[in-house]
């Protein structure tokens, strides 16, 4: 494992030449030291603000301070910790302009996720993994800042040192500080871990809570664990956070994440013809040049706009082939028109496109409302499609609940998508998920989970369903969508990108790679068992099962919005 020493020492050699260069206004050296440095800054303001719509703001302006000013560093060994008191200043002043707003996830642009999840996705974590991660959600903004420079020197990219030192306090005084972070942190894991779980009382507990961590609840429900004998009784040992964080890499920078270095505004004739040529205009004279410089992940272009074009996990571009079916070839309008205004029919017969005379290879594209079967009526068998397993980036469960989160899914084998429908919180239009970038075949072979979406769900209120009630409205579905189930079955042999669209309406999903014998025995527990209906096959063991709606063979950068292979 490398050690602070070795790390610091390493940095050091690396980076000493290409901070001397971009001092001298080397145009190649300042590029790959913003390429090189931006995901430490990323990352530790990322984790500082936990993804607040502020994160890209602070990051610029921890970026833009840093090049304006790098002339003045003396010593180019300290320029870690340079870098990151810098970035620590900027979350700071940050927080105080904004005392009269929350930093908080109610003030992030739409389809954000915190950064909590963007670091369960990205680095695929697991387990107490996992867990640690999503704790740092029940931290306060103060115990946040520390555990971003914390973390960090955990997994080696900081010593004990620069974090004091970005933080402004001597060593001891830091360790004392970051033992009683730890333990906040441990708190929080515990009712992470709780909330996982079954207890009865939480749920009746949590009965009001709309869902967003914070210090009320994080005492409330840390209170309900220290006296309750089911969420206190931690079945597997609980590994130190420490342990679990070595080794984590940094979380990439977004795929298009923009820094615009401006320097503060000013031009290149203004600083050229100041009275003093110095640092600045050597940098800004570079960046008025009309070349454009690429290196480690980022493009330096004219005017001094750097634009992360990709991170270390992405997969090389390719091109999915898989056609589908020439009855569904047609492309629907685009996302922004508006809905048919009648439901298409199974039947129904679309003029032929120029594409629609290739020949169909697999599949049947459902996008016509089917009516639900008898409750007591058993499913035909589930064929049974050859298995060696599926990889998914979000682990054995990933749970999406942002507009744009995905998981990528990779193998042969079964996949389970479970629907969480949260009308009460937000009804309205619903977008249905995006399965992009397919390479290989994707079927839709079953739905389960004891009911439709659109089945009731209480017995007082008669009008209310899984998708809403008269008191809170209804989540509705695009005119001619299928009706999704609580749980939907599909198998993957290649490998496709699942995205959730939630705008108008409130859903997440849970992604499960899954076995056909753990699909068979969803859908054949009826009635007797308790459930509300038997499940749905669909798949008729050959190339004529039904694909899932909205599959395209692109890849796009808002799935929500290409064209899609169903008409709907």
């Amino acid at each position: 494992m490398r050690t602070y020493a070795d790390a610091g020492a390493e940095a050091g050699r690396h980076w000493r030449a290409t901070i001397a260069a971009a001092q001298a206004g080397d145009r190649q050296a300042l590029d790959e030291l913003v390429a090189g440095w931006l995901p430490l800054v990323y990352n530790i303001v990322g984790r500082a603000l936990n993804g607040h719509a502020d994160v890209d703001d602070v990051v610029q302006e921890t970026m833009l301070r840093a090049v304006d000013n790098l002339g003045s560093l003396r010593d180019p060994d300290s320029f870690r910790s340079w870098l990151v008191a810098i970035a620590v200043r900027q979350i700071r002043d940050r927080a105080r302009r904004r005392t009269a707003t929350r930093l908080d996830e109610s003030t992030a642009p739409e389809g954000a996720a915190d950064f909590a999840e963007l670091t369960v996705l990205r680095l695929q974590l697991e387990g107490q993994r996992r867990e640690v991660a999503e704790a740092v959600r029940w931290l306060d903004d103060e115990d946040r800042h520390l555990l971003s420079l914390w973390w960090l020197e955990v997994g080696g990219e900081l010593t004990r040192r620069e974090l004091a030192a970005a933080v402004g306090i001597s060593r001891q005084h830091a360790a004392v500080r970051v033992q009683r972070v730890k333990e906040r942190l441990e708190v929080s894991r515990g009712i992470v871990r709780a909330l996982d779980g079954a207890c009865p009382d939480l749920r009746e507990t949590t009965a009001r809570w709309d869902g967003r961590p914070d210090s009320v609840w994080r005492k409330r429900l840390a209170r309900h664990i220290r006296g309750c004998g089911y969420c206190g009784d931690t079945r597997e040992s609980v590994v130190p956070a420490e342990r679990l964080l070595v080794g984590i890499a940094l979380v990439p920078v977004p795929v298009g994440f923009t820094l615009s270095l401006a320097l503060g505004g000013k031009t290149a004739a203004a600083a050229a013809g100041s009275a003093s040529v110095g640092w600045s205009a050597k940098v800004l004279g570079a960046l008025t040049k009309p070349a454009v410089a690429v290196t480690a992940g980022a493009t330096l272009a004219a005017g001094g706009a750097y634009v992360a074009v990709h991170t270390p996990d992405d997969p090389p571009p390719r091109t999915a082939t898989a056609p589908t079916a020439a009855s569904t070839t047609i492309e629907p309008p685009h996302a922004s028109a508006p809905p048919p205004t009648t439901a298409p029919s199974a039947s129904a017969s679309p003029s032929p496109s120029p594409s629609a005379t290739r020949k169909a290879v697999y599949g049947g594209v459902v996008d016509a409302v089917d009516k639900a079967p008898d409750p007591d009526t058993p499913p035909g068998a589930l064929p049974h499609r050859a298995e060696s397993g599926v990889t998914s980036t979000g682990g054995a469960h990933a749970v999406m609940n942002h507009r744009g989160d995905a998981v990528t899914l990779s193998g042969r084998g079964y996949v389970l998508v479970r629907w969480q429908i949260s009308p009460q919180s937000r009804a309205g239009s619903l977008v249905p998920p995006a399965w992009t970038g397919l390479k290989g075949k994707l079927f839709h072979v079953a739905s389960g989970g004891g009911r439709r979406m659109d089945d009731p769900v209480s017995t007082t209120d008669t009008t209310a369903t899984g998708m809403g009630s008269a008191a809170t409205g209804y989540d509705v579905l695009p005119a001619g969508t299928q009706q999704m189930w609580q749980n939907e079955y599909f198998y993957v042999d290649g490998s496709v990108t699942l995205t959730v669209n939630e705008r108008g309406a409130d859903y997440g999903l849970s992604v499960f790679p899954s076995t056909w014998d753990a699909a068979e025995k969803d859908i054949v527990t009826g009635p007797p068992e308790g459930a509300v209906r038997y499940g749905l096959v669909r798949d008729t063991g050959g190339d004529d099962t039904p694909v899932p709606q909205y599959v395209t063979r692109e890849t796009p950068a808002d799935p929500a919005t290409v064209p899609q292979t169903s008409r709907v």
